[in-house]
């Protein structure tokens, strides 16, 4: 079986077929299968409603995340998932007051069968995928399997400074990460390893052209514009720029062996533009070692994963 992000599964063919009717839910059960359905209600009692189709199925509190019987899980982890996807593992039906049959569901099975036979095996270098499930100043927490989340540090997502994850990511996007390191159950993600070298950043531009960047800061000797999340230049100061401004910068010139770009900001102003889509120059499998910079260059900038 695939453990993905909850919300991958939701739509998948395979998924839907078990909402047929009852005696594919039955078949479900049997099998042990873990499904994905949307969360319609979170009763007083924090027992989740979920949306089976033909019948309602409900997550006793206590089975809705790993954590919450023993109290280091908080209930907003059960709350936070009304109008969500969630997954599950059939354990029991039941009948309710008015007769009516009932599933019983076990989010927390789901996640115990996650960490079981698919996190525990990862080491670090592995390319996983992952849903941005929420934004801090401090980094982004995903998804990395079954609503188990971990943390992407902000000084991991790009080698591009950002001021706020937001400036990378958005809440409910599919991206892919890199394990860092393993303590326990407790992954660490990194992210800047799969947005490619300084080499593979630079080839995509020539001396000589004007093209679009993000002022990312300004200091006393220049102002720091990206031109790709892995790749930011230094270009002369400007009056009236700031942080955050979208901008048109001329390429002065490209020096590999001190990893530079010059540039003259041609024009800086305000505009909401939405985030690009991410370009992954890896997206699967696994990484040993990898370095950002250039051989000629007079700095290493790396990442070791097997030691």
């Amino acid at each position: 079986m695939k453990f993905l992000p909850e919300g991958l599964l939701c739509e998948s063919e395979e998924n839907k077929r078990y909402f047929e009717n009852l005696n594919t839910l039955y078949e479900a059960m049997a099998e042990s299968r873990t499904l994905e359905a949307r969360a319609v209600v979170c009763e007083g009692s924090h027992n989740l409603i979920v949306d089976l189709g033909v019948i309602k199925g409900v997550i006793p509190r206590e089975e809705a995340a790993i954590g919450i019987a023993e109290g280091t899980t908080r209930d907003i982890a059960i709350i936070s998932r009304v109008n969500k996807p969630v997954c599950f593992k059939i354990t029991a039906f039941e009948r309710d007051c008015y007769g009516k049959t009932v599933a019983v569901l076990s989010r927390r099975k789901a996640q115990l069968e996650c960490q079981e036979k698919f996190l525990a095996n990862l080491r670090p270098g592995d390319i996983i995928p992952a849903r941005v499930t929420h934004l801090e100043q401090f980094g982004a927490f995903v998804d990395i399997g079954c609503g188990i989340v971990s943390l992407i540090p902000i000084d991991m997502i790009s080698v591009s400074r950002i001021s706020h994850p937001k400036d990378r990511f958005y809440v409910g996007e599919n991206i892919r990460a890199v394990v860092k390191s393993i303590e326990g159950n407790r992954i660490s993600l990194t992210h800047k390893e799969l947005l490619g070298t300084w080499e593979e950043n630079v080839s995509q531009y020539e001396p000589g052209e004007t093209v679009s960047g993000v002022i990312r800061s300004v200091e006393d000797y220049g102002i720091f514009v990206e031109l790709a999340p892995n790749l930011a230049g230094l270009a002369e100061l400007k009056a009236g720029v700031h942080p955050g401004q979208q901008a048109s910068v001329y390429i002065k010139s490209m020096i590999p062996d001190k990893m530079k770009v010059k540039l003259i900001i041609v024009d800086a102003f305000d505009e909401e533009i939405p985030l690009p889509p991410l370009r992954y120059y890896i997206d699967k499998g696994h990484l040993s070692h990898w370095i950002y910079s250039p051989v000629q260059s007079e700095k290493l900038i790396e990442t070791v994963f097997d030691e």
